[in-house]
């Protein structure tokens, strides 16, 4: 506040607005998740109705009960966990290893080795060939046909590496050189520890990914042992959506009506309990990676 009574009549004027357009827009995003939360511990018949404007009305644990209450959702809670571990590993692995090739002068025709991976950002085969590849491989049906195809995440990869470059002086490399350090022990040792900002970044990206994939499990898997949770939770929202104009007994139907309603804001929630977890511990990296990353060319 004192920086503030330094400042000239504009500046204030500038301050005070940015604030406000700030505070409107932060209001903007925040009420339809204290509504989408409010919602979801309320009653089918306040949802439905529309009395459910920020708190929660007749308190109600409906939606949640008959979510935890199917055992499929526990199975997706397994898969999901498993992918986004596995997956986020992989992605990570061969994302920095191939960004930490690509800052390297020596490496022979790295020019066009990015020219490659910057091309499949704007051109791909489709989802058509894709499916054929991932059957050729004989992964359809696995969990690898979820691991392998995007591997390497490619505006990722441009990030890791504009990081490396920038963050990591050549010469470091010249003196481990020197000193007899090998090319492993060099990315092991000094270029990991020194990425932790960018290696947070891409976790948190890479493991959202995976715990929020719906399309390609659905196209790729077709055991129901192998769903994530996000296929679950579509057969529950499903299977909640009866309509109401079939069922013969009017409160029967204004029931399911009102589950439906209080179900789906419940999945929303369930599904973003994972990643609101995650997200603490990285956001300290999070502004670092990402403007490393990104400004600087």
């Amino acid at each position: 506040m004192r920086k503030f009574s330094y400042l000239g009549t504009s500046d204030k004027v500038y301050y005070i607005v940015t604030y406000l357009i700030l505070t409107l827009f932060f209001i903007l995003v925040l009420y339809p998740c204290i509504y989408v939360v409010s919602a979801s511990f309320s009653s089918g018949n306040a949802v439905q109705s529309g009395k459910v404007v920020l708190l929660p009305v007749d308190f109600s644990l409906d939606g949640y009960k008959t979510i935890f209450n199917t055992p499929t959702v526990w199975i997706g809670f397994r898969n999901s966990l498993l992918y986004m571990v596995i997956g986020t590993l992989i992605n990570v692995a061969m994302t920095v290893t191939a960004a930490y090739a690509l800052t390297r002068n020596d490496l022979p025709g790295r020019n066009g080795i990015m020219l490659l991976f910057t091309f499949t950002m704007f051109f791909s085969g489709g989802l058509i060939p894709t499916y054929m590849v991932v059957q050729s491989l004989h992964i359809l049906n696995t969990p690898w046909a979820l691991f392998l195809p995007g591997a390497i995440g490619v505006y990722y990869l441009i990030i890791a590496r504009t990081f490396i470059k920038n963050s990591i002086p050549h010469e470091m490399l010249e003196a481990a050189q020197i000193d007899g350090c090998s090319d492993i022990a060099y990315f092991l040792k000094i270029v990991l520890p020194l990425s932790k900002a960018l290696i947070a970044v891409l976790v948190l990206f890479y493991g959202v990914g995976h715990w929020n994939a719906y399309f390609y499990p659905m196209i790729y898997l077709h055991k129901k042992s192998l769903y994530p949770l996000t296929l679950y939770l579509r057969e529950i929202l499903l299977s909640s959506q009866i309509d109401p104009a079939t069922i013969q007994d009017p409160e029967l139907a204004a029931q399911v009506a009102n589950m439906a309603a209080v179900i789906k804001y419940s999945l929303i929630v369930v599904s973003l309990i994972p990643v609101m977890l995650i997200y603490p511990f990285v956001q300290k990296y999070f502004v670092k990676g990402v403007m490393i990353g990104s400004v600087k060319g």
